[in-house]
């Protein structure tokens, strides 16, 4: 007998995911982010010019929503964080509102802070850091007008 596809079981978890948020306005009620700031981001295919969703657990700086590109501590980048660099004009729906923003990606001393701030708040991104040689980017998301 051959293992499972662990891509599959993720596949089916984040739409499992996606259901939960969207049917409880914003809410995660159910399965391992249950009681986590969770946001769903819709980017633009860097390559395929197709929108692609992905749930990401967020904090927050001021008005701003910040996440990060950890992607399990892996050593390439999310295929989100890529699509926003090559178009950074984002869809998002938190706390049962959509919205455009604009994806601005963090360096320095400012990155630094919101890593913390992000890491202290949800301290698996420590682990994610610690398992790969890349700095995980912090996105900022900033709601356009």
């Amino acid at each position: 007998m051959s293992n499972p596809d662990p891509r599959a079981a993720y596949a089916e978890m984040t739409k499992a995911l996606i259901s939960d948020l969207r049917a409880h306005n914003g809410e995660v009620t159910s399965g391992p982010f249950t009681g986590r700031p969770v946001l769903l981001l819709t980017t633009t295919g860097a390559r395929s010019g197709l929108l692609r969703l992905a749930p990401l657990v967020y904090s927050r700086d001021g008005d701003q929503y910040v996440i990060v590109g950890s992607k399990g501590g892996s050593p390439s980048h999310p295929a989100w964080y890529v699509n926003l660099v090559a178009n950074p004009v984002v869809t998002v729906e938190v706390g049962g509102e959509t919205f455009e923003a604009h994806a601005i990606v963090t360096e320095g001393a400012e990155r630094d802070r919101l890593f913390a701030v992000h890491a202290a708040a949800n301290p698996v991104f420590n682990a994610y850091q610690e398992r790969t040689a890349r700095i995980l980017p912090v996105v900022i998301l900033e709601r356009l007008s």
